[in-house]
């Protein structure tokens, strides 16, 4: 009896071994499946995209005067929100992750509100409030002073209000994680609040600001949305690369809208590159300068 019973929880044990084996392909093999299919999904229309026309065609068709004046157009204004956004920004998001008040969540629930406003609403409320007949705008135009709207300046408006809240959330968390005790070490030393944010906090969170500022200007350059309702798409002066590429689908240049649809790619992928290559490569600069990351503060004499 003893041996027929170990006999049959033997093969009760290879077959549930067989079966947990069984288990592991199948999971194994729906895993393969899954992921082949996702980026076969995700890399087709970028591989499509790359492929489309020949390496001459493409290279001439960026060199176009529509493709030429948009690069000018986008690097221009992208330049100049991101300087607006790098100094304003900096301190502002540096006050919010250091500093504890009331009505404190409400500040930066609206500072993250265009995150998940839809580009053409963002267009229609600057519109509303800085065109001729706005809640500003009006009041400008009444005063003789023209409004921004369907000039450079309202490309550079929508640049800020699309793209900064990617920048004031990174850096928010890039301050929030600095450890106090530094701060208030500089702060014993005798170095002020706007001393301990240029001199300590801001090198110790570089790489979190590095990686926040080049998010913030990748969605400046793919913006569009706001950007044509607010300033229009005029060659030269307000039509900025994603624009080009409409206006050229729109006009039935299928090459000239895929040309200047890989400049964007590749520089989507340069700055996604730099976003995720950028803090490992501060974290290491830091931890092998002599000072071991943390700027040094000298005292008043």
């Amino acid at each position: 009896m003893s041996s027929a019973a170990s006999s049959g929880e033997t093969i009760d044990g290879d077959a549930r071994a067989w079966v947990s084996t069984l288990g592991r392909i199948a999971v194994a093999v729906i895993t393969v499946i899954a992921i082949t299919v996702a980026m076969a999904y995700l890399m087709l229309p970028v591989v499509a995209l790359v492929t489309y026309q020949p390496v001459h065609d493409l290279i001439s068709n960026i060199g176009s005067p529509v493709a030429v004046d948009a690069i000018k157009v986008s690097l221009r204004t992208n330049l100049i929100a991101f300087v607006l956004m790098i100094g304003f920004g900096t301190p502002f998001a540096y006050v919010l992750a250091r500093r504890r008040f009331g009505g404190r969540s409400v500040v930066i629930t609206l500072v993250e509100l265009p995150l998940v406003m839809p580009p053409a609403v963002a267009g229609v409320a600057l519109l509303v409030a800085f065109g001729p007949d706005g809640l500003l705008g009006g009041t400008l135009s009444t005063l003789g002073i023209p409004t921004p709207v369907f000039r450079e300046g309202a490309v550079v408006m929508a640049i800020l209000f699309v793209a900064s809240p990617f920048y004031l959330r990174g850096a928010i968390a890039a301050f929030e994680a600095l450890d106090q005790t530094l701060l208030d070490v500089a702060g014993t030393l005798g170095a002020g609040p706007l001393r301990r944010m240029l001199r300590v906090a801001v090198p110790l969170a570089g790489g979190g600001l590095g990686a926040a500022a080049s998010l913030a200007f990748a969605r400046g350059i793919g913006e569009f949305g706001a950007t044509i309702l607010f300033a229009g798409s005029f060659q030269g002066t307000t039509q900025t690369l994603p624009l080009a590429v409409y206006f050229e689908f729109s006009a039935d240049n299928i090459d000239a809208a895929v040309a200047i649809g890989v400049l964007l790619l590749a520089l989507s992928a340069a700055i996604l590159l730099t976003a995720k290559l950028l803090p490992r490569l501060w974290t290491s600069s830091t931890s092998t300068s002599p000072s071991a990351g943390a700027p040094s503060i000298s005292t008043p004499r």
